[in-house]
């Protein structure tokens, strides 16, 4: 699960940030709304859940919320040091799904987050199909296709390109990858092999896997899939 925060003060989104990986989320952070409504025209499809601290140097939550519920349902909670009625009503009236005041224990604000995203998982419709240029991935029946023609991948290929697929536009580091493809049934799985089922997965489903599109290096980093 991926989750933007926007928190202009950095102890408390140092701390923030620590304490969500520490839980297995993923974490993007900004410290101000510019930041964040860049992030959110541009990664906003990856992002699961949204943080708010309502009092930004530039700018203010409410706008970040209006932002995000303007281009898609996911859920948006509040941070603020204020906790008078209207400010409460103003946030919930905008769509906000909950909000939590500071000082707060993460213990608490994870108990919330988890409460919100269980209650869009029940709501929400599974996607079946995902695109990824021309390559169709259909997690019903497990098939992938490219320009209408059906891919063969091994449960490997396959459980790789899923985890691609369901991170679209956001940086994958290799360690991220190894711990999400690792397979209880006891495939043997460390750096070179990801190496090598990252090239196969090019030579499947590239144009021309020697400069690929679909599956991009970010040197230094990971990798991308999607925009």
């Amino acid at each position: 699960m991926n989750i933007l925060v926007v928190e202009d003060d950095r102890t408390i989104a140092s701390g923030l940030t620590y304490s969500l990986e520490q839980e297995g989320f993923t974490t993007v952070l900004c410290h101000t709304s510019k930041d964040a409504k860049a992030t959110i025209e541009q990664q906003l499809s990856a992002i699961d859940l949204c943080l708010f601290d309502l009092s930004l140097p530039d700018g203010s939550g409410y706008d970040l919320c209006a932002l995000v519920k303007k281009k898609s349902d996911i859920p948006v909670i509040f941070l603020t040091a204020f906790d008078d009625e209207v400010n409460v009503v103003m946030g919930l009236d905008m769509g906000a799904d909950d909000y939590i005041t500071k000082p707060f224990r993460v213990r608490e604000l994870l108990s919330r987050i988890n409460s919100v995203l269980r209650r869009y998982q029940r709501h929400a419709q599974p996607k079946t199909v995902v695109e990824l240029g021309d390559v169709h991935i259909n997690m019903s029946d497990g098939k992938v296709h490219k320009a209408g023609n059906e891919v063969l991948l091994t449960a490997l290929e396959y459980r790789l390109l899923l985890i691609f697929a369901n991170h679209l536009g956001q940086v994958l580091t290799r360690a991220q990858l190894l711990d999400r493809i690792w397979d209880v049934g006891g495939d043997f799985v460390n750096d070179n092999t990801l190496t090598v089922y990252i090239k196969r997965l090019r030579e499947k489903l590239e144009d021309d896997p020697a400069r690929p599109e679909l599956i991009k290096t970010v040197r230094g980093m990971g990798y991308k899939a999607g925009e």
